[in-house]
């Protein structure tokens, strides 16, 4: 390298100076944080509520106090609880609170903090705050934010707020709005940044090094940098370990890695996330078709997009159709929960009806209704084990076409093993509680059969369902507990109660 190249060494002065500054004293950040934060901002609300109270008047009556009551030392308490905390800790915070303290503790967020903040809050805590906001602030609070991070929030938006926005972005900028607009939901695209550092073949690491000092800051998660040809193409990747361990004067194509993970936008999110945690990556690059380096995703993102469809899948296999606030209304919540409980009271009915279409056998033997439970719960929990190991596997991409034979034998023979031995146990347990009666043993031999039938019955809907909504494209948890309680009730009354009818004559 030419010597002129050479970087001018700083003066002891200048060093300390320097470390003085950008080296300040750490902070360690507790786990814990967020949850006592929100105890102590609960504790600080139910302070200043009862302080803005009326107090009762000597007749008992409610009576305005005589003089306004100053709130300030209220209020000041919490500022100071919620000036220190991360954007996501005050998150956290918003989404534990009822809608009348949530908008006390938002008014007294610094303003420059709430785009951060509506970033990580949830999306039904995010329309709460953003309806309580007028056009001005909205518009201070998303150009805090970058394109990505913009294009984030513009569902949530009005249209002239998004407008106003973009007219004070950069035409870069502008355009990287444009693209992660573009991007389908849960694609790799809509999980992508633009912070990806990229430097030209033929650098060296010194030349590498240069290029990182003149930013003013390193990008979240960067741990390697994207080595790319005149063209842009990418050629390979070099971590930050090899930049910093080797001699300055070598090539940085020397050492780059060259076998690179590479995504592309409208590859699945979900797959992303799982090659993430499979090659324990921290940020992949994002090219386009023609090989180019145009953004990357980072760890970050993967985990919250593993977080979100975790809460998804568990709201579907519940029924619930979307995501709830909290502390929603009771109409929003009681319309979100319709559709399942509609569906479930149907299956009730029709449950109800195989037991009444047995009611001349169970009044022959009382005890049949007694023990009939028994067979409907044992197969609704074996199926829900089979269940959440299928859709977690579904998930990770274990289960397809090829091998979903395979699978359901291997259920089908676990559910017949279960079923004999603790169908035995329940049919020895019903000899024994009416083993004085003419039927005890014929009531323990159906109880048994009974319980192996429909424990295959819950193995194969708890297989069935899940693939048979991935095959249509929907989410496989999507009902699945209901269903699934559905036929093992349905069946598992039908099954003891058909069988008993055919023994006891």
């Amino acid at each position: 390298m030419a010597e002129q190249d050479a970087p001018i060494p700083a003066s002891d002065d200048e060093r300390r100076g320097e470390a003085a500054t950008v080296a300040p004293a750490a902070q360690p950040r507790d786990p814990e944080e967020a949850s006592r934060a929100l105890l102590d901002v609960q504790d600080l609300l139910r302070r200043y509520n009862v302080a803005q109270r009326p107090r009762a008047g000597e007749d008992g009556e409610r009576a305005a106090p005589p003089e306004p009551v100053d709130l300030s030392p209220y209020l000041d308490g919490l500022r100071a609880r919620l000036d220190p905390l991360h954007p996501a800790d005050i998150a956290y915070v918003l989404e534990a609170l009822p809608y009348e303290d949530r908008m006390v503790v938002w008014d007294l967020v610094k303003a420059e903090r709430d785009g951060e903040i509506l970033l990580e809050v949830s999306e039904s805590v995010r329309e709460s705050l953003i309806r309580s906001m007028d056009r001005e602030e909205l518009v201070d609070a998303v150009e805090t934010l970058d394109a990505a991070d913009i294009a984030e929030l513009v569902p949530d938006l009005p249209s002239d707020v998004v407008e106003e926005v973009r007219r004070g972005l950069t035409q870069e900028e502008r355009e990287q709005l444009r693209a992660s607009m573009s991007f389908p939901e849960g694609s790799v695209g809509e999980l992508m940044d633009f912070d990806a550092i990229t430097v030209q073949q033929g650098y060296t690491l010194d030349m590498v090094l240069r290029e990182l000092r003149k930013l003013e800051q390193l990008p979240d998660h960067t741990d390697q940098v994207f080595v790319v040809d005149v063209r842009g193409e990418l050629l390979g990747s070099l971590s930050l370990e090899r930049l910093l361990i080797n001699q300055p004067e070598v090539l940085a194509e020397d050492v780059m890695r060259r076998d690179v993970l590479t995504l592309q936008p409208l590859d699945d999110g979900s797959e992303a996330a799982q090659a993430f945690e499979r090659y324990d990556l921290v940020s992949a690059p994002v090219v386009d078709p023609r090989n180019r380096v145009i953004g990357r995703v980072t760890v970050a993102e993967v985990v919250d997009l593993i977080r979100e469809e975790s809460e998804s899948d568990l709201l579907a296999k519940a029924g619930l159709r979307e995501e709830e606030d909290l502390f929603a209304s009771i109409w929003a919540s009681a319309r979100n929960r319709w559709l399942w409980l509609a569906l479930n009271l149907c299956t009730a009915f029709f449950a109800s009806r195989v037991i009444s279409a047995f009611e001349g056998t169970i009044g022959r033997v009382v005890a049949l209704a007694t023990l009939m439970p028994i067979v409907a719960g044992i197969a609704g929990n074996s199926g829900n084990q089979t269940m959440t190991l299928i859709i977690r596997s579904i998930a990770l991409g274990q289960v397809n076409m090829a091998n979903a034979r395979r699978l359901l034998q291997k259920e089908l023979a676990i559910a017949g093993l279960n079923g004999l031995v603790w169908g035995g146990v329940a049919g020895l347990v019903a000899w024994l509680l009416y083993r004085d009666t003419p039927y005890g043993w014929l009531l323990g031999g159906t109880m048994m059969m009974a319980m192996v039938l429909n424990l295959l019955v819950g193995a194969l809907i708890a297989l069935a369902v899940p693939i048979t909504l991935q095959r249509f494209g929907r989410d496989p948890a999507l009902g699945s507990s209901v269903l699934l309680t559905f036929s093992t009730d349905s069946m598992g009354f039908l099954i003891f109660l058909g069988l008993a009818s055919l023994l006891f004559r």
